[in-house]
């Protein structure tokens, strides 16, 4: 019963099993229910009796802990009771431990107020002491004879000092020792203070620091230590990493000797700006100043871009309050004598170098440039020459040379890349967009004008008239490498001018100089454009004129004719594939359809208007649909679709030329056919040789 935890059915099934004949009937023992029963009544007996037993024993712990319960609750209160008093002599006790401070306070101001008098006066008394010492001129204190005294001493001395400056001194007085006194103590600390740092003992050099800090001689003693720090600070080749180092070394120590380590570290940085860096930077740039520009450039911003770096480390360390004003200014002091002029060098430096890269170029090629006529004369030529695209002038022979060099273009974009670089870099920001539209005018004049309209007028001058036989049209290699030139001014413009002048007035004015440049450019390139296409024009018509025969089309033996398409249709349309291909690779996007839009345009004018000069008979005419289509078949290399349907167009006129009479009102009235105007299907069929004859009028009309 007292097993932990109770199965009421696993208790009773021990107690059927050892019960005599309370197994199953095919046990050892019969099963004897009455036996069982008999077993349980006494064992629930049993139970009732161990039941009121415990009860009773139950009943007894409850009443022995109610009493002790009552028992303890008394003993707490009474413990209350006693805490009570206990808390009211504390607080008395407070009261008057209150009260004896308050009186032990009041007494020892009034100690206090005795007592500091009285060393005031002690302190007088032996300062009057020492003071009578160096009138009498005998110091016989042990503090100004013992050595190991000497922080004592000096703390006399200064006080002293303070005290003698105060006297109305006269003349007899003049030789007064206390300021020698005063100065061979305060050199004494200083080559204490030198030797210690050499020692590279930091607690000494903190006491003694903190001595001198009252002395006159504390700024020399911090010139001391900011000399002894750069002792063998620049051993190497870069001043600016050795700076570097030496500010951070420094820095670490220095706030561990002054009291005002950021004065130090200010006066040690300066230091090492207007001595060090300064005379560096002036051997740097002097020597190159007047003799070559270029070198000055290239070191006046290298060596101001170190500066700036070194500046931003510096950044770090604890300087003051304004420690941007004050390296800025540091900055300043270096090279101001070299930014005030800087952009007229620059500027004078990118046209040189401009010009020579032009000059170059343009004697490797044993070329003399001629000058482009302006004004009021040349002005008009320009304007009759593009209405009427007539040559205004002699022709030049260029012999195929376009005058554009990309490796040229690569020069100048790269001086002036650099020019932009250091114009950001050494620009007052306020001057920093009107410099950069300097250097982009300078850009503009020798690559734009120099250079490109320059190759561009040479172009024009050399393209041919469209009456010229094997005529070199080399103008489209000129279109191509102007093309490419212009993408990469482009690029130059977005990428390095863009950011120098985007939020200021200068960004409209570059705007519509880079917008002007572009329109002259292309009004150029139209017009050569334009003289090409007629060049080639003229050309194809050498061909048809040199190549085509009147018997093509009206051949002697109709019955033996065995040619697909004539030989002028094979050299022109071999022609016409080649000056596409030329095309296609001389130009991009939108402009390669424009222009060869315009190409098919024209040559379909005059494919039509060379079938228009013969008379076709029938196989003459089969003649001419095969011509037709060969020229068909070059024209879908153009890839425009209004041009194939041009000559689609005319491959259904040449119909007409072969169809039979009584078809001619059917195939007119056909798809091709039906929007075209009736004096053009006429032109057509009057072109047949058999047109005189009655019938064929008869159906016709």
């Amino acid at each position: 019963l007292a097993s932990e935890p109770f199965v009421a059915d696993e208790y009773i099934e021990r107690l059927v099993w050892r019960t005599p004949g309370g197994g199953s009937r095919g046990g050892p023992e019969a099963f004897d229910p009455k036996r069982l029963l008999e077993e349980f009544v006494n064992h629930i007996q049993e139970l009732q009796i161990m039941d009121e037993r415990i009860q009773r024993k139950v009943e007894k712990l409850e009443q022995q802990c109610q009493k002790e319960a009552k028992e303890f609750a008394k003993k707490v209160q009474e413990l209350q009771k006693s805490n009570q008093v206990a808390f009211q002599h504390f607080q008395e006790l407070d009261e008057h431990i209150s009260y004896v401070a308050t009186k032990v306070c009041h007494l020892g101001d009034q100690l206090e107020g005795v007592n500091t008098p009285r060393q005031r006066a002690v302190e007088a008394q032996k300062l009057m002491k020492y003071f009578n010492e160096f009138l009498d001129g005998e110091l016989k204190s042990d503090v100004f004879t013992n050595s190991e005294k000497i922080k004592e001493a000096a703390d006399i001395i200064q006080k002293l000092h303070l005290i003698a400056q105060e006297l109305p001194f006269d003349r007899q007085f003049d030789d007064f020792p206390l300021l020698g006194k005063y100065h061979d103590l305060e050199c004494q600390l200083i080559q204490e203070f030198t030797s210690a740092q050499r020692r590279g003992e930091i607690s000494r050099m903190r006491e003694v620091a903190a001595v001198l800090l009252h002395f006159k001689g504390y700024s020399h003693c911090v010139d001391v230590y900011i000399k002894q720090c750069q002792e063998g600070a620049y051993l190497r080749n870069d001043i600016f990493e050795d700076a570097a180092i030496l500010c951070q070394r420094v820095n670490k120590q220095v706030g561990d000797i002054f009291s005002n380590p950021e004065t130090v570290l200010a006066k040690l940085i300066q230091n090492v700006f207007e001595s060090k860096l300064q005379s560096f930077v002036k051997d740097q740039l002097e020597e190159c100043r007047k003799s070559d520009a270029e070198q000055y450039l290239k070191n006046l911003y290298d060596l101001y871009t170190r500066t700036t770096n070194l500046s931003s480390k510096l950044m770090e360390f604890n300087l003051g309050t304004d420690k941007q004003t004050f390296l800025s200014k540091l900055i300043k002091s270096i090279f101001i004598s070299y930014l005030e002029n800087y952009i007229e060098v620059e500027i004078g430096y990118l046209k040189s170098r401009s010009a020579m890269i032009l000059q170059r170029y343009y004697d490797s090629k044993n070329h003399q440039k001629r000058s482009i006529g302006t004004g009021g004369i040349q002005d008009l030529k320009e304007r009759i020459r593009q209405r009427t695209n007539l040559p205004l002038g002699p022709s030049i022979d260029t012999h195929g040379e376009t005058f554009l060099s990309q490796e040229v273009v690569v020069n100048l974009l790269q001086e002036t890349k650099q020019a932009f670089e250091r114009c950001h870099r050494l620009s007052d920001p306020s001057d920093l967009p009107r410099n950069a539209f300097k250097i982009f005018t300078i850009l503009v004049e020798f690559l734009c004008i120099e250079h490109i309209d320059y190759a561009l007028e040479t172009g024009l001058a050399g393209i041919p008239s469209s009456d010229s036989r094997n005529a070199n049209l080399y103008f489209l290699d000129v279109v191509q490498q102007a093309n490419t030139i212009f993408h990469l001014f482009d690029k130059q413009f977005n990428d390095h001018l863009m950011p120098l002048i985007s939020s200021s007035p200068k960004l409209s004015e570059c705007l519509q100089k880079k917008k002007e440049i572009i329109e002259q450019m292309e009004m150029k390139l139209d017009t050569g454009i334009d003289r090409t296409l007629n060049c080639m024009i003229g050309q194809m018509k050498h061909i048809l004129a040199a190549e085509q025969k009147k018997t093509d089309f009206k051949p002697e033996d109709e019955n033996n004719v065995l040619i697909q398409y004539t030989n002028a249709c094979v050299k022109v349309c071999a022609y016409v594939r080649k000056q596409v291909e030329k095309i296609k690779n001389s130009m991009d996007g939108k402009n390669v359809d424009t222009v060869l839009m315009e190409l098919g345009v024209r040559f379909h004018r005059l494919i039509y208007e060379h079938l228009q000069q013969y008379s076709y008979g029938y196989m003459g005419g089969m003649l001419a649909i095969c011509d037709v289509a060969e020229y068909r078949k070059c024209a879908k290399d153009f890839k425009i679709p209004m041009v194939l349907h041009l000559f689609d167009t005319l491959h259904a006129l040449c119909n007409l030329l072969v169809v039979a009479p009584d078809n001619l009102k059917q195939v007119c009235s056909g798809e091709q056919l039906a929007n075209l105007d009736k004096n053009i299907l006429h032109a057509f069929v009057q072109l047949r040789a058999d047109y005189r004859s009655a019938r064929l009028a008869r159906h016709f009309s």
